[in-house]
This record gives structure tokens, sequence and C-alpha cells, in this order.
């Protein structure tokens, strides 16, 4: 897998301040992507165990709240395979840290059992997120007065609460 950017203060994506890393690959290719270089599966950077490592350090100081997962498609099946490792190790070192994901896939749907996009560590990865914020960008219903996400059809799901 690779990796477009990591954010070492985000305090646009999920609150408080975060850390936040970009993964590259996306199948969705929503018109008007803010992201739309991350759409390719080979830009940036490989995902190492030095990264991972340098992620889990940024995550250390007790003034970052918490972890965003973005892209790219975090749910693609190429980046579950790593992803659900990077998360559990997260949650098994900073359990009081929360972790946002934003997906284009539909938590109901797509992640599902049966779902496009479902895999065997789907259900685990989704395990580890508190918030998802799931639903493609739709540039048509863009709407900048929204906190934490990019169009009106996304919604904010607290994973954590439905456990």
């Amino acid at each position: 897998m690779n990796y477009g950017t990591i954010k070492e203060y985000d305090i646009a994506d999920g609150p408080g301040v975060r850390v936040s890393l970009f993964v590259s690959g996306c199948r969705h290719h929503c018109k008007g992507c803010f992201n739309e270089e991350t759409w390719n599966f080979n830009y940036g950077e490989p995902f190492t165990d030095e990264v991972k490592d340098r992620i889990l350090k940024l995550l250390e100081p007790v003034y970052i709240q918490g972890f965003s997962l973005l892209g790219g498609e975090p749910f693609e099946p190429e980046n579950q395979v790593v992803l659900v490792n990077l998360l559990r190790e997260i949650k098994e070192t900073y359990p009081k840290k929360d972790i946002w994901c934003y997906s284009g896939y539909l938590f109901d749907v797509d992640l599902a059992e049966g779902g496009r996009v479902y895999t065997e560590v789907t259900d685990e990865m989704l395990s580890y997120i508190d918030v998802l914020v799931d639903g493609e960008f739709v540039e048509e219903l863009k709407d900048i007065t929204l906190k934490f996400r990019g169009s009106s059809n996304q919604r904010i799901l607290e994973l954590a609460k439905l456990r």
C-alpha cells in the first residue's frame, strides 16, 4: 500500500488535534474530489514499518485527540490488509484516542458482509473505528457549512455507540 501524506497536526478531519494518514488508491473518482492525485494506487510513498512507527510516535502527545484515516480510499480491499494492522496497533497503544475514517463506501451496503468491498478483515477494521464518515463526495451536494464532511449525502456514523 502507498500513502500520499501524513498530517501531523490536522484540525479539519475530526475533533481536536489529530494525526491524519491519506492513503493512495481510490476507485470512486468523485467529481470535484479535493485529493484527486490519491486515486492512483501507486501515488506517494510505500507504507512501511518505519512509517507506522512514525505515526505511533506522532500520536503520543496528550494534546493529540486521535487519528484520522482518509484517502484515496481506506476501504479498497488492497488497503484494508495493511490498515487493519495499523488500526489494531493504534488502539492497543492508545485506547483512549479516537479513530475517524472517511470512506466513499457505504457502511450498511458496501462494508457489510457480502458488500462489494467486504473482505476477511473488514469487520475487524471497523471494530477499531470510532467514527466513520461514509458516502461518496457529490459535488452538486457540496456544502461548506457542514462539519467534517464535504457533501450533504455523507453520513457521520458513531460506530463506537453501535457496539
